[in-house]
């Protein structure tokens, strides 16, 4: 199922530092240097005259919990007509780092209670599934805490009525050298956040 992008829409990047990638916060208008960039760029590129803007509200750090809290002020002010979540790794990487766990109930609550807000929005949404790829055996076992999430994240695509871009599934079936990917198995390189962008662009359509 894909999500049609309507004649000057406005399109919501948000999540975490993955979707942040830099961008400049003074700019309102800014889409960082990763996926957001890029699927912004090729959709304007194939569409120029479907006039569609592109918003990103990525805060690196962010968590589930931490998307609740902005989630009126980040999305829901900006009234746009397609959201796309990317969040999740950072439940689960501070569960290992700071011994400060989110549960996947806990991850599963706050996640429901902003795709319920964004009903009242009449939006399109896009889940993106959080991922990790690992580089060690320590980072492998945080597949343990984050698989849950990720089937969250699937359950509430089917529940909301989302398109689910299955990115965790994609980067494990991908047969290359993880470090193409990543450098630290979180945050993308180049060419991850570049996976990532044209996953996301199979699962939009322009729409008058």
């Amino acid at each position: 199922m894909t999500v049609a992008v309507p004649h000057n829409g406005r399109v919501l990047f948000i999540g975490d530092s993955i979707t942040d990638a830099g961008r400049d916060r003074s700019c309102g208008e800014d889409l960082g240097t990763g996926y957001a960039m890029m699927a912004a760029a090729w959709f304007t590129a194939r569409h120029p005259g479907h006039r569609v803007s592109f918003r990103n509200r990525g805060i690196s750090g962010d968590r589930v919990r931490d998307l609740r809290v902005r989630w009126e002020t980040d999305c829901l002010a900006l009234a746009p007509q397609v959201v796309s979540v990317l969040i999740g790794v950072n439940d689960t990487w501070r569960r290992y780092d700071r011994d400060d766990p989110t549960t996947a109930d806990e991850f599963a609550r706050d996640y429901r209670h902003i795709l319920q807000e964004t009903r009242r929005l009449g939006a399109r949404i896009i889940l993106v599934e959080p991922f990790v790829v690992p580089l060690d055996d320590a980072q492998r076992t945080w597949r343990e805490d984050l698989d849950p999430k990720v089937d969250v994240v699937r359950h509430l695509a089917a529940e909301f009525d989302a398109t689910l871009v299955a990115v965790d599934e994609l980067f494990q079936a991908a047969d290359v050298d993880d470090r193409v990917w990543t450098r630290d198995g979180v945050h993308p390189t180049p060419f991850g956040h570049a996976l990532i962008a044209q996953a996301w662009l199979r699962a939009v359509t322009p729409t008058a």
